[in-house]
Order: structure tokens, then C-alpha cells, then sequence
């Protein structure tokens, strides 16, 4: 669910005679969990990290749920820049701003180093070079930089691992574990048929700029999976890639940039107006 949306959301639940007395279907906060939901699984998800890390021989601190709620919060944000100018700037910041660094390493744009909390991160640091690579192997898996707060924003869970995927599979559902997993909300607003209108609109614009995508929330995964295999899941570093590799590298990086513009901005023009109108219908009706 976007940040967008939550916030609408949020702001609904608290306007003067709206229908408080009816909640809404489904929670407003990420995997239709209602905001005291998720803040109960944020915190068995860490306190679950850390046993099993323990068990790994590793030392990790549980990160407190507003650690984890900056990492998401991070997503597509730097200081002084909003949302929009990181678009124009660095597409979505995945292959655009990716070193192939571990993101305890990372000396600039990490919402996956933020969420893992600073504690964490000097531990990390402390520890050698092959000690780094097993801690991560147990923290994380193979995807070192989809740390448990990236994939929460995401709502994806698909690519984590390790100790972090343990701990997930013991607090989420099945379901919700699923690459196909949809947010309940989502859901609710896309069937709508003005957003099915939207979203055909949406496809149609996209395939006029070159891109088959026929929903916003298909294009940030289709350059992750795209990074992935070019880095091996996110294990080559840029500095040790072949002159080909980097190239390969450029024209994802390209890619990235055009589709990202291309779908805020349709986002913003298209489908975020009507989003808002469904939103105002269904969560703000007077209790009758």
C-alpha cells in the first residue's frame, strides 16, 4: 500500500461522523494489518531475529517497531528531496543507486541499513570481512539487501531469507508470504470498476511508451528481478563487475529511470485521483 494511501486512509479514520462505529473490512497499515497489528508483528518478526541469530552464533538487537516504520519510510527519500525529485533523479533507487555493498556498508541511500538500526550496523562493522558475508548469509539469505523493513514496505516477502524469512513465516500467514500476495485494500479499491478503468488507461499509456505493464505495483519488482539476475541476487559488487556486466548494468539503469517517470507520473495523473474518490466513498460513509 502506498504512503499515499495510508495517509488518506488514516485521515479518514479520524474525520467527525465518519462511520468509526463501522471499521473498515480490512486494517489501513501494511498486509491489511490494523496499525496495532502491525506494530505486534513488527515486534515478534525481531524479537524472533534476534533468538534465531543467536542460535547462529551471531549477536542482533531487536529492532524497535520506529526503526523499522524509518526504513520503510525511507523508501524513495532523501533529506531535502521529496518523493517526486527522487524519481527524476534516481528512478525508483534500485539499479540507479546499487553498489553491490552489504547495507550495513552503505555510506549513503539504504533504507535497508536504516531499518536494520544503528545498533545492528556498528555490530556489523565490527566484525571481519568473512564474518560480514556468514552474518548476512544468516540474517538474510541470498538477498542481503531485502532486509525485513524493504519488504514490509514492499509488502513482498517472497525474496527474504535466512533468519529474517524464519522469523516472518512464524508471525505472517501463508498467504501472505506469497509473491502474489495482494494487500485486501488494494484489492478492494481495484476492483472498483473506475479503478479497472483507470488501470486500462494506465496500460494503455504504458504500452505507448515502450513498457508491458498493465499495473503500477508490476514495475518496481520486474527491475528488482532484473537487478537480481545481473548481480547474482545482489552479491556482485559494481566495482568487480566485467565491462560487460556494467554495461548490461547501464541499460537497466536506463530502463529504470524511463519507466519510473513514466509511472509517477501516470500514478499522479491518473490513478491516484480516482483512488482517493474510492477511498472517500468507502471509509468516510456516515453510519446510516
Amino acid at each position: 500500500m502506498s504512503s499515499t494511501r495510508r495517509a488518506v486512509l488514516g485521515f479518514l479514520l479520524l474525520v467527525p461522523g465518519a462511520a468509526r462505529a463501522q471499521a473498515p473490512p480490512v486494517g489501513t497499515e501494511e498486509f491489511g494489518l490494523s496499525p496495532r497489528e502491525l506494530v505486534q508483528a513488527v515486534e515478534k518478526v525481531e524479537a524472533l531475529i534476534s533468538r534465531c541469530m543467536r542460535e547462529e552464533g551471531f549477536q542482533y538487537f531487536a529492532t524497535d517497531y520506529n526503526t523499522v516504520r524509518a526504513g520503510m519510510t525511507a523508501d524513495k527519500r532523501l533529506p531535502g528531496v521529496s518523493e517526486r525529485e527522487f524519481i527524476s533523479r534516481y528512478g525508483f533507487g534500485l539499479s540507479t543507486l546499487y553498489t553491490g555493498q552489504p547495507p550495513q556498508l552503505s555510506a549513503g541511500y539504504s533504507p535497508a541499513r536504516v531499518g536494520l538500526g544503528e545498533r545492528n550496523v556498528q555490530y556489523f562493522r565490527g566484525l571481519s570481512a568473512a564474518e560480514q558475508a556468514a552474518y548476512n548469509r544468516a540474517l538474510l539469505g541470498e538477498a542481503i539487501n531485502v532486509t525485513f523493513a524493504t519488504a514490509l514496505e514492499a509488502e513482498n516477502f517472497s525474496a527474504t531469507g535466512g533468519c529474517t524469512r524464519r522469523a516472518i513465516e512464524q508471525v505472517f500467514k501463508p498467504e501472505q508470504l506469497s509473491a502474489t500476495y495482494y494487500n485486501p485494500q488494494d484489492a478492494l479499491i481495484n476492483n472498483d470498476p473506475r479503478m479497472r478503468s483507470a488501470l486500462a488507461d494506465f496500460a494503455r499509456e504504458m504500452r505507448k511508451a515502450g513498457f508491458d505493464y498493465s499495473h503500477p505495483d508490476q514495475v518496481e519488482p520486474d527491475i528488482r528481478a532484473r537487478l537480481a539476475a545481473l548481480t547474482n541476487g545482489g552479491s556482485i559488487l559494481v566495482s568487480a563487475m566485467s565491462e560487460e556486466q556494467k554495461a548490461a548494468l547501464k541499460r537497466l539503469q536506463d530502463y529504470e529511470m524511463a519507466v519510473a517517470v513514466k509511472t509517477w507520473r501516470l500514478q499522479e495523473e491518473v490513478l491516484n485521483p480516482v483512488e482517493e474518490r474510492i477511498q472517500m466513498e468507502v471509509f468516510s460513509r456516515k453510519v446510516q
